[in-house]
């Protein structure tokens, strides 16, 4: 009977005790989705093509892979503003779940680009070590495997919390490894790059910001956003400078120009500030003297 009990609550869609989580369950479905969107594109097509990924499949499922890897650390870091500025506790109980989706995801982008070689492990690792983007993204997967191998409860004993606390904050340099191997394996357009830094600029300013006691609040939000935004103009402007030759005049001027495409810093605009009166509205309809849920924020993330 105790076994039975152990092999259940090992299931990621039960609860501590062992029974079936709803919400666990949704969210292991939803991270499941790309993957079988993928498989669904991998093994449909028409005549000209064999798959419906088009004439490349191995390169479109290997950027597709990655991109998903990227969205799921940026979702994993929003857990902890989210479940601060929403009062959503049951988020703690996904963040692993969806730490360890975005390590499946980078080793399925990995096992991808060795079967676009060929299986050639020897061409694979020289590769690697001549071409920084890839040298960058192989040791953003490292720290990636580092933080699925000891995210189980066992190495949080193990390792103590205060180790294991400052060993997770990787995922802080991580993240921004994999967005620069996103920069440089996109060539001349960085547009989703950027958007992706303007998220992670809002995601790691809410936790310097929380650490000084700004925890909510509409001010301190919408100051973060705007923050948040003018950092991703700065930085898609030095990226165009420097990789293609572009003018700051002319990364400025098209961030102002809404004729042909709205820019990645005003979607971070528009998005923090969202999250700003969404979490107003939320403070606002919570009675009187209701009591903050959720559990003390004691693991990054």
């Amino acid at each position: 009977m105790a076994q039975t009990k152990t092999f259940s609550q090992k299931m990621p869609w039960n609860d501590r005790a062992g029974k079936f989580a709803p919400f666990k369950a949704t969210v292991l479905v939803l991270l499941a989705l790309p993957a079988l969107w993928l498989l669904y594109r991998t093994l449909t097509g028409g005549p000209a093509e064999p798959t419906a990924l088009g004439p490349r499949p191995y390169i479109a499922a290997i950027h597709f892979v990655g991109d998903w890897t990227i969205y799921l650390l940026l979702i994993t870091l929003a857990v902890t503003p989210a479940r601060r500025l929403f009062d959503w506790s049951k988020l703690i109980q996904v963040r692993r779940m969806i730490g360890l989706a975005a390590l499946a995801y980078i080793l399925l982008h990995f096992v991808l680009y060795i079967f676009d070689s060929k299986w050639d492990l020897g061409f694979v690792v020289t590769e690697i070590v001549k071409r920084i983007y890839l040298l960058i993204g192989f040791v953003a997967l490292l720290g990636l495997v580092a933080l699925g191998v000891t995210s189980t409860d066992g190495w949080v004993k193990r390792l103590g919390g205060v180790r294991w606390n400052r060993l997770h904050k990787l995922i802080y340099i991580i993240t921004p490894l994999a967005i620069l191997h996103y920069y440089m394996q996109s060539k001349i357009d960085v547009s989703q790059p950027v958007l992706m830094s303007g998220f992670f600029f809002w995601l790691m300013g809410y936790r310097i910001m929380a650490k000084r006691g700004y925890k909510e609040g509409f001010v301190p939000l919408a100051l973060l956003s705007v923050a948040a935004a003018l950092l991703t103009v700065v930085v898609e402007a030095a990226w165009y400078g420097i990789a293609t030759g572009v003018s700051v005049e002319r990364v400025l001027m098209a961030n102002l120009d809404f004729s042909f495409q709205i820019r990645p810093a005003w979607w971070v605009l528009f998005a923090g500030f969202a999250v700003t009166v969404l979490s107003e509205i939320r403070k606002r309809l919570k009675p009187a003297g209701a009591s903050a849920r959720g559990a003390p924020a004691s693991r990054p993330g």
